[in-house]
């Protein structure tokens, strides 16, 4: 192959495979990719065992280069099938291997007990598991998880349980293969009992579940393997939602011409601070600035306009004692923020139904949205960013049902009340009418703390006053708040984080 070819199949392929980082699958469409290509691309099962379980066994080394003695857990599916494969290949390297059949052998079929065979005729015969406590006999290097994979239906009972806790307290890294065992693929939740990983190598595509909910936790780091399956086949299947990036989507900015002037940067009105709740409606001010908006005008309540933007003069501030005191303000502004320390009293009340009679874009958080949900409304030209307890409120749903599924949470929101939704929480999830879900990678346990949302809706009004739509704000404004809040936890981490500590960090951002 000629050089400039050969330079130009290798960018495409690597183009691919940061394509494929960013899709995401649920369980369902990998089994249909897998079934494709064994049908249609006449890739047997037992190759792609074999490629999972030699990806599986790269990686092992990869991450545990020193590692001697290996504990590898298998069940009865195909997941058991990949454990096996890695069992052979660590023995062919003269490692210690202790294979343990957590599930029923006699279950075995198929590709696994193909798998099973090949490990038998190695020399090495797995044991049964039997109780909780067996683990513990000897040490280990890596425990390798190889028991459920994507199938779990229920919650994990039996010697799976046992298993799955027994591991969870083993000292020793572990390394799960496709998916923690007994988290749900689709959902990020335990079913019951999970493994906690130290290394998930999934294969295919990035299954919902490792990426939202409680998956990036019980995951820990997470690595992609295609198998080597051809391009052609993901044009088979469209993704059910896409992991946004920042660096892809930083040219949603634009540019900035040297006789600018403050005028072509939009006009953000941000409405909140109830008597006693300033701060929240602060923090989304310079927020709204910090993300380059040309001006900012906080409207609050009259007992504390006065002192509102003292440790922050650049921002305008107006005290109303009426809603109707906002007209003016409206016929000016590019973009609405309402909610933050809003409060739900008659002011409010009014406030939030002359802001939805404007028709101009809307950022609706904290109050606005409690407001929301008695009011049950509909408009396409906002953006809502509840948190799962106010998703709840809006949805007639508990939190937990919430966190339950955030996929099909983060959809029902966007078709009851239209616009864009933005469920916050970790792998925060953007919802537009047109497009499936898009998942955001980034933010950490220190963003657990008062005045994070209020930021959120800052940067989300000031990316839509520069001139993004609702959608584009709305997944570059959630990357760059959790973004800045994982820089911020580098430089100092994660404990005693404050909402104030992302300022300089958005701006940073912004200017990529």
């Amino acid at each position: 192959m000629p050089g400039g070819l050969f330079i130009g199949f290798i960018k495409a392929m690597i183009q691919g495979m940061e394509q494929l980082t960013q899709n995401i699958y649920t369980a369902a469409q990998v089994k249909e990719l897998d079934r494709y290509a064994i049908e249609a691309f006449s890739i047997s099962g037992n190759v792609l065992i074999e490629r999972a379980g030699e990806a599986a066994f790269k990686l092992l080394m990869k991450n545990w280069p020193d590692c001697k003695r290996l504990l590898i857990l298998c069940g009865t599916g195909n997941n058991a099938g990949d454990g096996f494969v890695i069992a052979r290949l660590a023995a062919e390297q003269q490692l210690h291997v202790d294979v343990v059949q957590v599930g029923d052998e006699n279950k075995l079929q198929g590709d696994a007990l193909a798998a099973q065979q090949r490990l038998l005729g190695s020399g090495i015969t797995p044991t049964a598991f039997s109780s909780i406590h067996e683990l513990d006999e000897q040490a280990h290097d890596v425990v390798i998880d190889a028991m459920l994979g994507t199938g779990v239906h229920g919650d994990v009972q039996g010697n799976y349980a046992a298993a799955i806790k027994a591991v969870n307290v083993y000292d020793a890294p572990v390394f799960s293969i496709d998916i923690p065992s007994g988290l749900n693929a689709d959902t990020g939740m335990p079913q019951g009992d999970a493994i906690k990983a130290d290394v998930t190598i999934t294969y295919v595509g990035i299954k919902q579940g490792l990426i939202t909910g409680d998956g990036p936790e019980y995951s820990g780091n997470i690595v992609l393997n295609d198998l080597n399956l051809p391009k052609a086949l993901y044009d088979m299947r469209s993704p059910s939602g896409y992991r946004m990036e920042y660096d892809n989507l930083t040219g949603l900015l634009p540019r900035r011409c040297r006789n600018a002037h403050k005028g072509d940067f939009g006009h953000v009105v941000l409405i909140g601070g109830a008597p006693g709740m300033p701060g929240a409606i602060r923090l989304a001010g310079e927020a709204a600035a910090r993300a380059g908006a040309g001006r900012v005008t906080v409207v609050t309540h009259p007992d504390h306009a006065a002192i509102l933007n003292a440790t922050r003069p650049e921002l305008i501030s107006y005290g109303i004692e009426q809603a109707d005191e906002i007209q003016p303000l409206l016929e000016l502004a590019t973009v609405i923020g309402i909610g933050p320390g809003l409060g739900q009293s008659k002011w409010a009340q009014d406030l939030l139904a002359i802001a939805m009679e404007s028709g101009l874009p809307m950022v609706v958080d904290a109050d606005a949205l409690n407001l929301l949900a008695e009011s049950n409304q509909k408009y396409d030209n906002w953006v809502l960013t509840p948190h799962p307890g106010e998703a709840g409120r809006l949805l007639g749903k508990s939190t937990a049902e919430i966190q339950r599924d955030r996929f099909n949470s983060v959809k029902e929101l966007n078709e009851n009340f239209g616009g864009v939704a933005v469920l916050k929480g970790l792998g925060s999830l953007v919802k537009s009418q047109q497009d499936i879900p898009k998942v955001c990678p980034y933010g950490n346990a220190g963003m657990a703390s008062g005045g994070m949302g209020d930021v959120l809706t800052g940067i989300i009004c000031g990316l839509i006053a520069q001139g993004l739509s609702n959608v584009q704000a709305a997944e570059l404004g959630t990357v760059i708040h959790s973004r800045a809040g994982d820089e911020a936890a580098r430089a100092v981490g994660e404990r005693g984080m404050l909402a104030s500590d992302l300022m300089s960090w958005i701006r940073r951002l912004v200017n990529p």
